[in-house]
């Protein structure tokens, strides 16, 4: 028998929104983890608050706020207003941030500037942390064996927004105001980019120089979780620089002071300053060496170590992570504009990575759980 093309709706149901989502749905742990992870972040959030004496309308709550963050990274959202409109019919994501069934959306533009905020009291990156601590105590981490690398970032700029810094035309004088730029001479010191100022022209091997940030990770060679993540303005010298800057954080709190940290890296960090640094902060360079034409930094004693073959066959898991945040978490070329709200993402976007990264790892030895 036919059934009937009709639609009726009652008028009250007694389902929550919790019976829509199923039981092992893969967000169920990844929100345990974040739960955890932002009720210690309380006193943060409530510090942040304490200036507002005017009273008024509530803001965002920061916990949802960064929810509904997480839920753009973990499913590729476009932007805040799509976002907004997804959230308005999509239970799993109303479940997810905490919002009931009646509760209103949010506008885009209030969720943006609420979003800045957290970028003031550097709360992303004590989230970042927060998971990290959760990683640390489900035996995770080793805290001792390390890898480093960088990756460009395109910015949301274009050629014809890098102009030159003085005011002036350039050889570009005869383009009709179009803003060509053939047979112009550009380079950062002459010109910026009008869209994006802290965006910087770059090139590396054989790609086309683009307005670019660089991102900066350092991954545990254990399960390869990423313990830091930071973005700068790309430069030659940025890659060993940043990666300095996050071995002597990790050396500060490795597990034990006297124990060997190690840490694997690309044929780019073999450089004679580089290595030292590394020597110097008593972090052995498990660096590849780079014999063409020239001799390598890093000394055949540590090339010939177990260790070092070691080093070099995991470094390659923090390529994952890049791949991860470039295609689920849209950082090929990043929809915000400036340093600080870039690096935001990029943290948030690792942050996204390392729970799906230890939700997997989590089904896979519960007994860690």
């Amino acid at each position: 028998m036919r059934g009937a093309d009709t639609f009726t709706e009652s008028l009250f149901t007694m389902l929550r929104l919790e019976d829509f989502v199923p039981q092992a749905h893969p967000l169920r742990p990844i929100r345990t983890m974040v739960n955890q992870a932002l009720t210690k972040m309380d006193r943060l959030f409530a510090s942040m608050y304490e200036a507002d004496i005017k009273g008024g309308r509530p803001s965002i709550a920061p916990e949802k706020l960064l929810r509904a963050m997480l839920l753009q990274v973990l499913y590729s959202i476009r932007s805040e207003r799509q976002l907004m409109e997804q959230t308005q019919y999509n239970l799993l994501f109303r479940w997810f941030i905490g919002l009931s069934m009646d509760d209103a959306v949010w506008v885009p533009t209030v969720f943006t500037k609420n979003r800045a905020r957290l970028i003031q009291h550097d709360a992303v990156i004590t989230f970042f942390n927060e998971v990290l601590d959760i990683a640390h105590k489900r035996n995770l981490l080793s805290g001792e064996h390390f890898s480093v690398d960088g990756t460009m970032i395109k910015a949301w700029a274009g050629h014809k927004s890098f102009v030159r810094k003085d005011g002036g035309n350039g050889d570009d004088s005869d383009s009709g105001g179009t803003g060509g730029f053939q047979g112009e001479k550009r380079s950062n010191e002459t010109h910026q980019s009008k869209t994006d100022p802290d965006a910087k022209l770059y090139r590396k091997g054989k790609t086309a120089s683009e307005l670019r940030y660089m991102g900066h990770t350092l991954s545990d060679n254990r399960h390869g979780l990423v313990v830091s993540a930071v973005v700068t303005q790309a430069d030659g010298y940025a890659e060993r620089e940043a990666a300095k800057a996050m071995l002597n954080d990790a050396r500060q709190v490795a597990n034990e002071p006297s124990a060997e940290v190690t840490v694997g890296a690309d044929k780019g960090y073999d450089a004679e300053e580089f290595v030292q640094a590394c020597l110097e902060m008593k972090v052995t360079p498990h660096v590849a060496q780079n014999t063409s034409g020239r001799r390598s930094a890093v000394s055949d004693e540590i090339a010939r170590s177990v260790g070092y073959a070691i080093s070099q066959q995991k470094r390659k898991l923090i390529e994952q992570g890049f791949g991860w945040v470039k295609t689920v978490g849209r950082m090929r070329q990043v929809m915000v504009r400036g340093l600080k709200k870039v690096d935001q993402m990029f943290v948030l976007s690792m942050a996204a990575y390392n729970l799906v990264r230890m939700r997997t790892l989590g089904q896979i030895r519960p007994q860690g759980l």
